[in-house]
């Protein structure tokens, strides 16, 4: 009995981790997206649009399964959820990249694994051992010295904005998972999202542009990542692969996000990667196989 506990255990953690993989990729489509988007819509716009269609999907889903609806002392942690990656983070980016490049913002999503490590201990209970922070804190430290040797020469606006986003992601992320324990993890994000969709879409309307007609095929596309994959199925990986491997654990996965992202920032964007950005990338990646391993 103890040996089959043991391999259900490994087998849960193990598919946390695929979970998590499958959703870093997606996410990592998210800024280049974006970056796309907001060259022909307001950051404001788009923020609230992309927050509008996934809620609006996210309630048809809610409504096709038959989902029971969340108990009142779960609305607070929804909340945050929806403040923070809904809304908060999403807006942040947007207007980080009015002054960054997109293949300059990946970079900093490599804080993002310590952000959620330290909101998973104040959130989710959870206490990794010592050599875990260090593996975590050098792969953080690697990203934010790039950042300041070559980030702050370009925009201190665009990157301070970077900042409280990666932050505000950190605590939606580590509360999302600690409720996805109860509720399931696709069902956090949509509850979240159809908890916001009420603002979200007056604002969308309110912040509408006078005339879409100029509004080219990639920020449409752009529009289209971000609200569907990005906002929606995306998390439903995310946040279960959280609550299965672990929120400090897991989120050390986003190690890989900027490799990712500037991969295709290069491709789809044509924007400038230096061999420093890779550089970086790679040594923060290393530090995930680290971090695994003391996680527990």
């Amino acid at each position: 009995m103890q040996v089959e506990t043991g391999t259900m255990k490994m087998d849960k953690t193990m598919s946390g981790w695929i979970n998590g993989l499958i959703g870093v990729l997606i996410f990592s489509g998210s800024l280049p997206a974006t970056r796309v988007a907001v060259a022909d819509f307001d950051p404001v716009f788009l923020t609230t649009a992309r927050a509008a269609i996934a809620g609006i999907l996210a309630l048809g889903l809610l409504l096709a399964f038959r989902q029971k609806r969340p108990e009142r002392g779960d609305l607070i942690s929804l909340a945050v959820v929806a403040l923070s990656v809904v809304v908060g983070f999403p807006l942040l980016t947007a207007l980080a990249l009015k002054h960054v490049t997109s293949a300059h913002s990946i970079v900093f999503i490599g804080l993002l694994p310590l952000a959620t490590a330290i909101f998973g201990v104040l959130r989710g209970g959870e206490r990794p051992r010592l050599a875990f922070w260090l593996f975590s804190c050098l792969g953080s430290a690697l990203v934010a010295g790039f950042a300041m040797t070559h980030g702050f020469d370009a925009s201190p606006l665009g990157d301070l904005l970077m900042l409280a986003a990666i932050i505000i992601c950190g605590l939606g992320y580590a509360e999302g998972a600690a409720l996805s324990r109860r509720l399931g993890g696709w069902q956090v994000i949509s509850w979240a999202l159809v908890l916001a969709l009420p603002i979200m879409a007056a604002l969308t309307f309110g912040t509408m542009p006078a005339s879409l007609a100029q509004t080219g095929g990639p920020a449409w596309f752009g529009l289209g990542y971000v609200s569907l994959f990005s906002m929606l199925i995306g998390f439903v990986f995310w946040y279960r692969g959280l609550a299965q491997g672990g929120i400090a654990a897991v989120g050390q996965l986003q190690l890989l996000q900027p490799f990712f992202g500037l991969l295709l920032a290069s491709m789809l964007l044509n924007e400038a990667v230096s061999w420093q950005m890779v550089a970086i990338s790679a040594a923060v990646a290393l530090c995930v196989a680290g971090a695994k391993h003391f996680a527990r």
